[in-house]
Parts: C-alpha cells; sequence; structure tokens
C-alpha cells in the first residue's frame, strides 16, 4: 500500500465543508442545534420513539418489544422513522427531545408531564426502572448488567466510529487507522467471547438489558453484518460469541424489535414505522412474527 504525505495539522483547525469527508460528509458539522423547523409527529400511545434500525435504534425496540412480551401494556409505543442520511435528526422538534442530535430519542408522556429521555443505553435503564423488569435486583448480578451495559457504550465508539468508518467509509483507506481499530475490536469480541464462555448471558443465568445493548452492535459483527467485515476479523473464532447471538437471534422479540424503523435491506424485514402490534403480521403476514 502506498503511504500518503505526512500530515502536518494546522495551528488551529477550522471547518471546510466542501473538502470530502467520507459517507456522512453532507450531515456532518462541528456545531450542535436545528438547521431548520419540523415538529415531530405524535401518536396516541404513552411512548413516543424517534428512531432508526441501527444498531443503537434496535436496542431500544427490541427492549419495547420485549417489555411487550413481558405484558406490560404501558410499553405501547409509536416508533417515527428519522432518516439520518437527510437530516432529520437537526429539526427543531427533534433536537427538543435530543439536544445531541443523535438516534434515537424517547418521549414518555404517561405521566402528567412529558419526559425526554436520550442516548440509547439511558433509555434502556429508564424502561428497565420505570417497569421493574430486565434489570436483576439483587446487588451483584444488577451491578454485572450495568458494568457491561456501560462497556457496550464506551467500546462501540471504537467498532462504529473508529473501525466502521476507516474500513468501511472513509474516502481513504489509512493502513494504521485501519490496524489499530481492528486489533481493538478483536479485543473487545475476545472479551465478551472469554465472558460468554462462562455465563449463559453477560449478566449471568439471566437475559437483561446489558443483553439486549451489546446483541445490536456486536452480534451483528459476529453474523459479518456490521462493515462486511466478518472474514476480514474472523468472527467465527468467537465460539462463544456465536452461541449467544444466535440464541438471542432467535428470541421473538428480537425479530420484531430488528424490523422497526428499518428502511434499508430487505423490505421483507422492514417495518419504517410501528403503531399496533398489528404492524408486524400486517407487515409480514407472519402470525409468529406478530404473536411471537
Amino acid at each position: 500500500m502506498t503511504e500518503s504525505s505526512p500530515y502536518t495539522p494546522p495551528k488551529i483547525w477550522t471547518w471546510n465543508k466542501n473538502k470530502g469527508g467520507g459517507a456522512f460528509a453532507s450531515i456532518n458539522r462541528p456545531i450542535a442545534g436545528p438547521t431548520h423547523e419540523k415538529e415531530l409527529p405524535v401518536g396516541r400511545h404513552p411512548l413516543q420513539l424517534y428512531s432508526l434500525a441501527t444498531p443503537n435504534g434496535v436496542k431500544v425496540t427490541v427492549m419495547l418489544e420485549e417489555l411487550l412480551a413481558l405484558g406490560f401494556e404501558g410499553a405501547e409505543y409509536d416508533a417515527w422513522l428519522i432518516r439520518i442520511n437527510e437530516g432529520d435528526q437537526f429539526g427543531s422538534g427533534f433536537v427538543a427531545v435530543n439536544p445531541n442530535s443523535k438516534i434515537p430519542a424517547l418521549m414518555d408522556r404517561s405521566g402528567p408531564a412529558p419526559i425526554r429521555v436520550f442516548e440509547s443505553g439511558a433509555i434502556l435503564l429508564y424502561l428497565a426502572e420505570k417497569f421493574g423488569t430486565l434489570l436483576p435486583t439483587d446487588a451483584a448480578t444488577r451491578a454485572e448488567s450495568l458494568s457491561w451495559l456501560f462497556w457496550q457504550m464506551g467500546s462501540a465508539p471504537y467498532l462504529g466510529g473508529g473501525f466502521g468508518h476507516f474500513y468501511a467509509y472513509a474516502p481513504t483507506k489509512i493502513e494504521y487507522a485501519i490496524d489499530r481499530f481492528a486489533m481493538e475490536v478483536k479485543r473487545q469480541l475476545d472479551v465478551l467471547d472469554r465472558r460468554l464462555a462462562e455465563s449463559e448471558y453477560l449478566a449471568g443465568d439471566s437475559y437483561s438489558i446489558a443483553d439486549i445493548a451489546v446483541w445490536p452492535w456486536y452480534g451483528g459483527m459476529a453474523k459479518g453484518a456490521q462493515y462486511g467485515a466478518g472474514e476480514f476479523l474472523q468472527v467465527q473464532d468467537y465460539v462463544n460469541l456465536q452461541r449467544w447471538t444466535n440464541q438471542i437471534a432467535e428470541r421473538p422479540a428480537v425479530r420484531r424489535g430488528r424490523m422497526v424503523n428499518r428502511a434499508f435491506g430487505d423490505p421483507s424485514e422492514q417495518l419504517p414505522e410501528r403503531h399496533d402490534s398489528a404492524d408486524f403480521e400486517t407487515k409480514t403476514g407472519d402470525k409468529v412474527a406478530a404473536d411471537g
């Protein structure tokens, strides 16, 4: 590989919006706040989700579908599609729910005053505490679950913004960057594989928000679905991670949650908006998908 010319950072960095910046250059910018006025729609259910079926978005739709499968009627929700490649996350309504302009964002309208929750890990924890489930109650196992939840929140940026960006999206392939982040991702996969060699789920014997948080990112990587890099990273070698990934993928609520706010890929697996459990049956004609 031919090395590019050495780069010397300027004394003061300035943004050149006309300079090529990869697949998301058109929506990346160094400032926050809305770019346009646009109110968010509001449906009839207590929980209003504004999202897209990226790994971070899938965490929350899986969580909501798991709550509904457990019989919590208060977890009914409307899921509205936010097309991040078109800049929907910079509309004034969305920024009011999440000032960080990232999906997912949740509004809980079940009480006297709406409550906004943003950041996927915060949403999982909020819902687990609100409904009193999918988070262990004994101190040791709860600490284990929360530790893996926060591990995911801290680790995934190296997988997505690090490895994924330089391997799949960057306009120029940089050997140093790809090698650096590939090494880190393989270390993370090994961390998970070693944990899952000694435990059925990440927090122990029971499925929890830790698994819901980690599966969309690292389960996707384990099955080669993330960035087309499965062979490159030899993900098949992580046999315990593969076992856990397949086990969770078979859960009916996970199958449903993965479809919600999906507007890409196989059309049969897309449900861009979700307003009722019957939407799954209407979309797929699959009673198993609708009823679990």
